[in-house]
């Protein structure tokens, strides 16, 4: 009977499954934010040169996570990785200020990819323990996401050694897909 049960369940409520890119710039916390949500660790983490992939399972909804790394001379390779995309994960170091501009130029310019246009954009605003930290209201000023209206997106402050405000990104995705 209970095998009956959980076959007739997951016909209800099937696995959703999830194309995620993960990008940022570099030091933004990407990795550290990966593992925490595959292992519910904090583990030491040096700069992606290339990428890191995982599956991440949560509440029914199975995320294939690329991890790719974020320094300027690795950017240009991002595009590799843009299809079949579903969820656009975009990490912005909270307290890193001088890099403010930087950030928005190339979430925008990610924003104006073609192979991109159908994948919601979820921002973690990474680091909220960090002195001089910008809250989600405030970067979403600063980032102008405001005038993003071609797409479904959401921030959120996190802080990955901790697990702050993850699992709420990925509540928000899971919503998303399910619409």
């Amino acid at each position: 009977m209970g095998l009956l049960f959980s076959k007739f369940s997951s016909y209800l409520f099937p696995n959703i499954e999830c194309r995620t890119l993960m990008l940022g710039l570099d030091g933004a916390g990407k990795t550290t934010i990966l593992y925490k949500l595959k292992l519910n660790e904090t583990v030491n983490t040096i700069p992606t040169i290339g990428f890191n992939v995982e599956t991440v399972t949560f509440h029914k909804l199975t995320l294939t996570v690329w991890d790719v790394g974020g320094q300027e001379r690795i950017r240009p390779l991002w595009k590799y990785y843009f299809p079949n995309t579903t969820t656009l994960v975009f990490v912005v170091d909270s307290s890193d200020i001088e890099r403010f501009s930087d950030a928005k130029e190339e979430l925008f310019s990610l924003l104006g990819e073609p192979e991109l246009a159908n994948a919601q954009l979820l921002v973690f605003a990474n680091k909220q323990d960090m002195p001089n930290a910008k809250n989600p209201a405030e970067l979403t000023e600063i980032l102008d996401l405001g005038s993003i209206k071609n797409r479904e997106w959401f921030i959120c402050g996190t802080n990955a050694h901790t697990g702050q405000g993850l699992y709420e990104g990925l509540m928000w995705v899971k919503k998303q897909m399910k619409a």
